[in-house]
């Protein structure tokens, strides 16, 4: 997706923390997208020497509030550039589910706008000078599990893509040759948003495409398992959400690897 010069521009923010733990340091950003305003969460280790592979995390449908960044910063520990990126628009994080619907609906429901969204922001990492621009990826959760497979399927050269809880479902399913990302998925077995017959469907598909691809599927397991708070929010809510500290740990493991084995460190 072509973006359009005159209609975007990015203001980098000079607000510059470092972070608690040694060496990680954070960047918060704001940007100009089509005349709005948009947030960014950066974050890296300056302890390494040299650029690094970057990679793009995409929020939940509550926006991008504390969790996609607490990722971002799990990451730059890892030893890569991160930036949690805002598919919504300054200030758009909910705390009610009524919101949270409402938000990642305007998006979801237009592709072309998520598209020059992520496009973006993808510039914005490949700009930064941490990074190695020929090696990008971008990961997301329930809402930004979804935005990751579906710019995957739009052929968006990345490395790689992954899901935690999030649909796997399409209505622009991948075409053989078009998907350039890995693709890999996790997902809970029992998570009334994504029915096994969703699941199958996305393997089908997958295979179909050739894509180099892994769906685990977590028995018992529910949506939001990776956020320590889902408890909480699915018993306030009455939604089926739900923490599960091994699904969380071994989709972690698991996506370290893969990241590693793509960008073959």
């Amino acid at each position: 997706m072509k973006l359009f010069a005159n209609l975007i521009h990015a203001v980098l923010l000079s607000t510059i923390t470092l972070a608690a733990q040694a060496g990680i340091v954070t960047e918060q950003i704001e940007y100009n997208l089509g005349g709005e305003t948009f947030s960014g969460y950066i974050a890296y280790d300056n302890a390494i020497s040299g650029p690094r592979p970057g990679i793009v995390v995409i929020h939940e449908w509550w926006g991008l509030n504390d969790s996609a960044q607490y990722r971002a910063r799990m990451l730059a520990a890892a030893g890569y550039t991160a930036l949690a990126m805002d598919m919504y628009g300054k200030g758009r994080v909910a705390t009610h589910p009524d919101d949270a619907k409402k938000f990642m609906g305007a998006v979801a429901s237009n592709m072309t706008l998520a598209e020059e969204r992520f496009d973006f922001a993808v510039s914005l990492l490949k700009k930064h000078p941490t990074v190695n621009k020929d090696d990008i990826a971008a990961m997301g959760y329930c809402f930004g599990g979804g935005m990751v497979l579906q710019m995957a399927r739009a052929g968006k050269p990345l490395d790689g893509v992954v899901s935690f809880h999030g649909t796997l479902g399409t209505e622009t399913p991948a075409q053989p040759g078009g998907v350039k990302a890995a693709v890999r998925a996790f997902n809970g077995a029992d998570d009334p948003f994504v029915p096994a017959e969703q699941a199958a469907a996305f393997e089908a598909e997958m295979k179909n495409a050739g894509v180099d691809y892994e769906l685990v599927n977590y028995p018992g397991v529910v949506h939001s398992f990776t956020a320590k708070e889902a408890d909480t929010l699915g018993e306030k809510y009455g939604m089926p959400l739900k923490y599960d500290a091994h699904a969380d740990q071994d989709s972690w493991t698991k996506t370290l690897a893969f990241f590693d084995g793509i960008f073959k460190k």
